[in-house]
C-alpha cells in the first residue's frame, strides 16, 4: 500500500493542492511559471540562486521551467506557507539530496514543523476566542 493510500481522504485531498495541472506544458518560460505558481520571477530567481530548485535554460539562455522544477516550487511553496522558514526548507532538501539513509532525520524535522504548526493553530484559535467575545461586546455576532 503507498503512503497516499494510507492517508485519510482528506489529506489525500489536501495533498492534491501540490499538484499541478494536467495540461502543464513540458517548459515554461519565467514569466508562465510565476503566473502557475502565484510567485513573482524575482522570488523564482531567488529559490533558483540558492539552490531549492534546479531550472534549465533554452537555446537562448533564457530559464525552461520543466514539470519537476514546478512541482519542486510547488512544494516548497507549501512548505513556506506552512511558516517553515528558507533555511529549514534548504536544510530538508539538501538531506533528500544525501539519499534514504537521511530519513530519519527528515521524519524528525517534520515532526518537530508539525508541532509549531499545532501550536499557531493553538495561539491562532485563542486570538478568535478574544476576538469572538469582543464582537459579542460590542452588540455584533461572531457567527462565521
Amino acid at each position: 500500500m503507498s503512503a497516499t493510500e494510507l492517508l485519510k481522504p482528506v489529506d489525500r485531498q489536501l495533498l492534491g493542492l501540490l499538484e499541478l495541472p494536467d495540461d502543464l506544458p513540458e517548459r515554461l518560460s519565467i514569466a508562465e511559471a510565476a503566473a502557475i505558481t502565484g510567485l513573482t520571477a524575482h522570488t523564482l530567481r531567488y529559490y533558483e540562486r540558492i539552490g531549492l530548485v534546479q531550472v534549465g535554460r533554452d537555446d537562448a539562455g533564457y530559464r525552461s521551467y520543466n514539470q519537476q522544477a514546478m512541482a519542486r516550487i510547488v512544494f516548497v511553496t507549501r512548505l513556506r506557507a506552512s511558516g517553515m522558514s528558507i533555511g529549514t526548507v534548504s536544510h530538508y532538501l539538501d538531506l533528500v539530496l544525501q539519499g534514504d539513509h537521511t530519513e530519519p532525520q527528515r521524519l524528525a524535522l517534520m515532526e518537530e514543523h508539525r508541532a509549531r504548526i499545532h501550536q499557531q493553530l493553538h495561539d491562532l484559535r485563542l486570538a478568535l476566542a478574544v476576538t469572538d467575545y469582543k464582537i459579542t461586546v460590542y452588540g455584533g455576532t461572531a457567527a462565521p
